[in-house]
């Protein structure tokens, strides 16, 4: 049963790493349409948007770096969970407001706020505490670690398909309006 916890937990591990370097590199690829996004959430001051915004890529760069490290697992997990809830709050907050035509900022496929994004975000944080069960007493020989590295990249593939999927329906809900 140990190698299988381990061999979860290192999946879940370079899903959710994949997951953050992808953010982060749309982030870093065009920092200023990121600020823009962060702005028209409205939760930060205009004069912190900057900051605020830094501060997010900084944390989104620093969480694959701490799950690849075995000791530092447990500490990218935890960030990667309390970020994903950031995230779907201030999503939340802005649903509730009514302001569901702000892009959602996650990077990938333009994708507008709605409520199916909580919950995606909600399985995301859950596939991060994963990380948990086995953080840093990983006990995987190579072949296990590849293969583990492997369905972590196969599960990103099929998440990355599905975000097209919900971002082509969220838009073809707004053309019918």
């Amino acid at each position: 049963m140990n190698e299988i916890s381990s061999l979860l937990s290192a999946t879940a591990a370079a899903f959710t790493a994949l997951i953050f370097a992808r953010a982060a590199w749309h982030k870093l690829a065009d920092f200023t349409e990121f600020t823009g996004f962060v702005a028209d959430y409205r939760l930060v001051p205009e004069t912190r948007v900057r900051t605020a915004s830094a501060a997010l890529v900084a944390v989104e760069v620093a969480i694959p770096v701490l799950l690849l490290i075995p000791a530092t697992q447990a500490s990218g997990a935890v960030l990667a969970i309390l970020l994903f809830g950031l995230y779907a709050l201030a999503m939340g907050i802005n649903l509730l407001r009514g302001r569901t035509s702000v892009e959602c900022g996650c990077g990938g496929a333009p994708t507008l706020l709605s409520p199916v994004l909580l919950v995606r975000n909600a399985v995301l944080a859950a596939i991060a505490a994963l990380v948990l069960v086995s953080a840093g007493t990983l006990q995987l020989s190579f072949g296990d670690a590849a293969a583990a590295v492997a369905l972590g990249f196969m599960l990103w593939v099929a998440f990355l398909l599905s975000e097209q999927v919900l971002a082509n329906g969220i838009r073809a809900r707004m053309l019918r309006r």
